[in-house]
């Protein structure tokens, strides 16, 4: 096992110092947030996959787990809610597939696009693992979901911090989603302790 640690953390490191310049170019673009979230997701895919393939296993227990969303619910919501007012800002998207099309369109650069609609949809996958380690139905889950991400969208609007765009609703929904879906993949290497 600790030889799994230590080739998941060199991996991972090596990987993420590769990615620095598309990070620093996001950075210019979104919040230093980015940067932090970028390396524990590659940090975690490291280590799911040089376990997986190793055939080892990582215990978390409940309280981290539960520490762990904590936090990265407080990072997301930095990076939903702490960036720069925009004239953009504070708009009502309510045509589905508007905004996507936008992005595939063209009149953005690519990796802006694809960090958009990747990012909507991947930063809430961990949302469906969650779920799914709650026992909560299919139905409960997605109501339970949309409420929140609803919210979240209104309250964007309203302090000016985004837009109310059903198009970043819709990819949120299909994050959590999908993230439930890979609940299984995720149980191949993980295993919850309640103590």
């Amino acid at each position: 096992m600790k030889k799994s640690i230590i080739l998941s953390t060199c991996l991972s490191q090596i990987i993420f110092l590769g990615m620095i310049p598309i990070a620093l170019e996001l950075f210019a673009y979104l919040h230093p947030v980015v940067i932090a979230v970028i390396w524990v997701g590659i940090t975690f895919l490291c280590f799911y996959f040089v376990f997986l393939l190793r055939k080892h296993h990582i215990n978390v227990h409940k309280h981290t787990l539960n520490a762990i969303f904590i936090l990265y619910t407080l990072a997301l919501l930095v990076l939903m809610f702490n960036r720069p007012s925009d004239p953009f800002y504070g708009q009502i998207n309510l045509t589905p597939f508007s905004t996507v099309n936008f992005y595939l369109s063209g009149r953005v650069s690519p990796l802006i696009a694809f960090y958009n609609l990747t990012a909507n949809i991947v930063l809430f996958m961990p949302y469906g693992v969650l779920a799914k380690l709650q026992k909560l139905t299919l139905l409960k889950m997605m109501s339970l979901t949309t409420l929140v991400i609803a919210s979240l969208e209104a309250l964007q609007l309203l302090t000016r911090r985004g837009n109310f765009d059903i198009d970043d609703l819709i990819l949120n929904l299909f994050g959590v989603f999908l993230g439930g879906l890979l609940f299984p993949l995720f149980n191949l290497v993980f295993k919850m302790k309640n103590t």
